[in-house]
């Protein structure tokens, strides 16, 4: 049941640069499905949220959120444009990329990116909007970027060191700045040059100007710190457990709460900065508030006029204004968890199959019914076997099994030595991958394991008959091509002629003398690039099909008869006719695609976010979006 809501060769060659995406968002009061990592507020009223789960959600005055994802990585850090509909993203891994982007909300499409060597620890934009100010974890320090253009604009004459606080003025004629290293600094815009620099508190934290700019609030070891911000001297020292500030540089107070067990209290502080009185009042208690399990933790706060908004670790947002209250409130968070993620979806005939963290379904587009067929016993994938299902895990020891559709009976096959990374069917045999180091053959038949290959950076392997395997894995391992041939009997290896640090996605349709298809990430001239190739093992030749300016290695590559799909660019899905020639890019959805599925009549793509977009074969089109609530039933957008 649904409830809608609406209540080098022969082959083309793409060269596909730079991606604008089409895609629509969703509407609903749904949380985020990681930590909240940033909130910013817009002047139109509403106030934007970002998350570790890759999603923007622009949350309006009455209570729902337009839900878009835009990266598949970490957000960090946003910043709204004075004009209220571009905002600033920092998203990262953690690791080696640290990205700033600019969008445009109202088109959900990206204006323009940059690309940094080090962490960021500061995005606002200027006054005006005319630039955005970025700090990174560097010497340099701060870089101003055009909105617009995404490109450098040379503002400073000299390097800040890191900052993590970074506020112009009104007229955006002057900047101050918060080092971790323990100082506050003032510089002319116009001319570039610094203007004072004030000795102060060392590695803040949350640090941010209130009261008109001239005061500084930073936390340090459960303590708040209040610093004459035209001096850098220390006014108040305050103790506060596990601490929260709540900035707002137009409010004259500060607010802060602390949280003791399971409960919060809120504390305002009055200051005072005038040529006769620089002083803080102590903390005035406003009200106690629980509501927020003692597992989760507020991650994320700002103020909103009189509202307070916080963000939390598992992904709610909570609303509370400043209003004096005696009585302890429990606060209600605005969004739900209202669905049950899907994991993994296959397709059998005309029907689909979906996975969820409690079960197992059967359903389709064209009737919109789901059938529950069993429980899933803590299954994270599923595979298609001779019309009946593989479940598995990746990344994972945990045992293999086979579901018989046609009984609805589970029989466990085998328990792998090491972690599965991948997992194939052929015929009545399992391919599969332990530990990037050794390609194994499960046979149902006679319950038997066998090693085919043992090597190291392996990354995925097809077997294209009995005799012949192909194994896909990084170059910088031996033998040195990202692509080898290994004959299952004698145990010989040849070497490919692909090129390229890595290959992975290997797919291939089972009838005698098709191409093995698959993706490799190729390095020249300090580019790094990622393509869809073809292999043709009786030519022993290799073509190049779809071809991104990017390095793309969670992409994956599926085949269905002719035709090939590919999230390569991360952010659509590609459709590939290998007999027309013809490439169709498919609308996405507020998620960003992970794998697909498809029938003669229906394709379903799932979402990061655990939906289902549907389409017809040959239109871009989304049909609907679905999402499995907790029930087992359909929720339509």
């Amino acid at each position: 049941m649904i409830f809608n809501k609406k209540l080098y060769s022969t082959i083309l060659i793409f060269f596909l640069c730079v991606t604008f995406t089409i895609g629509q968002s969703h509407i609903s009061t749904q949380s985020h499905q990681a930590a909240v990592t940033s909130i910013a507020v817009s002047n139109d009223g509403s106030f934007y949220t970002a998350g570790q789960d890759g999603f923007i959600i622009k949350w309006t005055s009455d209570g729902l959120g337009e839900h878009y994802q835009i990266t598949e990585l970490e957000i960090r850090l946003i910043a709204v444009h004075p004009n209220g509909n571009d905002i600033a993203v920092y998203e990262t891994d953690g690791y080696s990329i640290h990205r700033i982007s600019i969008w445009n909300w109202p088109s959900l499409k990206r204006k323009n990116s940059k690309n940094f060597s080090n962490a960021i620890t500061s995005l606002s934009f200027t006054a005006k909007g005319t630039l955005l100010a970025v700090g990174s974890a560097t010497v340099n320090g701060v870089t101003y970027l055009n909105p617009i253009t995404g490109r450098d604009v040379p503002k400073l004459k000299e390097s800040t060191g890191i900052v993590n606080m970074i506020v112009g003025s009104s007229s955006e004629k002057s900047s101050v700045m918060y080092s971790p290293a323990g100082h506050l600094s003032y510089y002319n815009m116009t001319t570039g040059l610094r203007k004072q620099r004030f000795q102060t508190e060392q590695q803040l934290e949350q640090v941010f100007l209130f009261n008109n700019n001239l005061f500084c609030a930073g936390i340090k070891n459960n303590y708040i710190y209040i610093i004459d911000a035209l001096s850098g001297k220390t006014i108040n020292k305050i103790k506060a457990e596990n601490p929260t500030l709540y900035q707002d540089t137009t409010s004259k107070e500060l607010y802060y709460s602390e949280k003791k067990d399971k409960n919060y209290t809120l504390y305002q502080i009055s200051g005072i900065h005038n040529s006769q009185n620089i002083s803080i009042s102590n903390p005035t208690k406003i009200k106690t508030f629980t509501g927020i399990d003692r597992t989760n933790t507020i991650t994320s706060s700002i103020k909103k006029n009189d509202q307070l908004i916080l963000g939390t670790k598992n992904g709610n947002i909570y609303v509370t204004d400043i209003i004096k209250q005696d009585t302890t409130l429990a606060l209600l968070p605005i969004t739900d968890n209202m669905y049950d993620k899907v994991f993994d979806i296959v397709s059998i005939g005309n029907d689909f199959y979906c996975l969820t963290s409690n079960t197992i379904y059967k359903t389709s587009f064209d009737t919109g019914i789901v059938e529950k067929i069993c429980s899933n016993e803590g299954f994270s994938n599923l595979d298609v076997i001779n019309s009946n299902i593989i479940l598995w895990n990746k990344n994972s020891k945990k045992k293999v099994a086979f579901l018989d559709l046609e009984t609805k009976t589970q029989k466990d096959l085998f328990i792998p030595k090491n972690y599965i990374q991948n997992l194939k069917p052929f015929g009545n045999k399992i391919i599969f991958i332990e530990g990037n180091t050794t390609v194994k053959l499960f046979d149902i038949s006679n319950n038997t394991t066998s090693e085919l290959y043992k090597g190291t950076g392996i990354q995925d392997a097809i077997l294209y008959n009995d005799m012949d395997l192909y194994v896909a894995k990084s170059a910088s391992s031996n033998p040195r091509s990202p692509l080898i041939h290994v004959n299952t009997q004698t145990k010989e290896t040849v070497m490919l002629p692909i090129n390229g640090n890595v290959a992975f996605s290997l797919s291939y349709n089972d009838n005698p003398n098709n191409p093995i298809y698959g993706i490799q990430v190729i390095t020249q001239n300090k580019a790094t690039k990622t393509n869809v190739f073809a292999y043709y093992p009786n030519t022993k030749t290799v073509s190049s099909i779809i071809i991104t300016a990017n390095e793309d290695i969670d992409a994956f590559l599926n085949q269905y008869n002719t035709t090939l799909y590919t999230n390569i660019g991360k952010d659509q899905i590609r459709s590939y006719d290998t007999k027309t020639k013809k490439q169709l890019i498919l609308n996405r959805s507020a998620s960003l695609p992970l794998k697909i599925a498809r029938t003669e009549t229906r394709i379903a793509i799932l979402n990061r976010d655990g939906s289902i977009s549907w389409y017809t074969p040959n239109n871009p089109k989304v049909l609907a979006d679905w999402y499995m609530t907790i029930d087992g039933m359909w929720f339509e957008f």
